[in-house]
């Protein structure tokens, strides 16, 4: 990528604490309207990155560019947007006073809170003080102090802490409407089983380093994780659906076999010529949270 098509441009990055490395060799890029999950278990440097790209502290080699600038130049904080996992507002404060604070220290007209804060479910607990909030809406609130202004990069620290369900799925939304309006999407999180469908990139740092960047599929297809497929035969078939396609006899009626995607297609041949001898096929990739163990397996080893 070039200086034009990158929001976000992250290059041979270290940071280290007198002979304590923390963050080794990241180089990591990411475009207008993309949205990237940051994975990491606990002590992988993925609090330590954002640091850096927000300019808390300072690399000790490497560089990282926001929309073009140094972190932690004016530039670089008017181009940032940041939600963290705890977030602190004043308690006295209600919801609306807060944000129409944070909208006149970012340079935004007062008219915009009300919107947003219908936007990120809060319009009926505006005027309420913040100390009554659940910790969701605090999310929530912060969410919308992230979205004041169009942001070119958003830095996104488990977004999802504190929210139910709905609000989870309310605050994809927004991250979907945030990437297409052009802001790139650092998210950092460890819900595995929601990131799958929306993100276009997962980047996966342990020991302080990348070792995996890429779509979920080009992942997938680089650590030949096997498809399971899973048979219900129909009754008094198993054995002879076994017999004939190998695999492992499941609850008495079900097979389950498993195949590299090189094999999906011929193994689904196979079994479309046992005709009604099977009942129903349930086809499995690897998950989200399979790729996770196998790429920090590879450091650990």
């Amino acid at each position: 990528m070039t200086d034009r098509d990158t929001a976000l441009a992250i290059a041979g990055l270290d940071k280290s604490y007198g002979r304590t490395q923390v963050v080794g060799g990241i180089t990591l890029d990411v475009a207008p309207g993309e949205r990237v999950a940051l994975l990491g278990h606990n002590g992988a440097g993925k609090s330590t990155l954002i640091k850096l790209i927000l300019g808390l502290i300072r690399a000790s080699q490497g560089s990282i560019r926001v929309a073009g600038h140094a972190p932690g130049s004016a530039a670089a904080r008017a181009a940032t947007a940041y939600l963290p996992e705890q977030v602190a507002f004043h308690r006295a404060l209600t919801g609306r006073e807060q944000l129409t604070m944070f909208a006149r220290l970012a340079g935004e007209h007062p008219k915009t809170v009300a919107p947003l804060l219908e936007r990120v479910g809060l319009a009926d607990a505006a005027d309420r003080r913040i100390g009554t909030y659940s910790k969701g809406m605090r999310q929530r609130l912060g969410l919308a102090q992230a979205l004041l202004g169009r942001r070119r990069v958003a830095l996104l620290d488990e977004p999802t802490s504190g929210l139910d369900p709905i609000s989870r799925h309310d605050l994809y939304a927004v991250i979907d409407e945030m990437a297409a309006n052009g802001t790139a999407l650092l998210i950092a999180s460890h819900a595995l089983t929601e990131l799958e469908a929306r993100t276009d990139r997962i980047a996966i740092m342990a020991k302080g380093r990348l070792v995996a960047d890429d779509s979920l599929g080009n992942l997938a297809r680089a650590a030949a994780l096997p498809t399971r497929i899973r048979l219900t035969a129909r009754e008094g078939s198993a054995e002879a659906v076994q017999a004939e396609l190998g695999g492992d006899r499941v609850n008495g009626r079900a097979v389950e076999l498993h195949c590299t995607t090189e094999q999906k297609m011929a193994q689904l041949a196979r079994i479309s010529g046992l005709g009604d001898a099977v009942r129903d096929v349930e086809m499995v990739p690897p998950s989200l949270e399979d790729l996770y163990r196998h790429y920090c397996a590879e450091v650990r080893q």
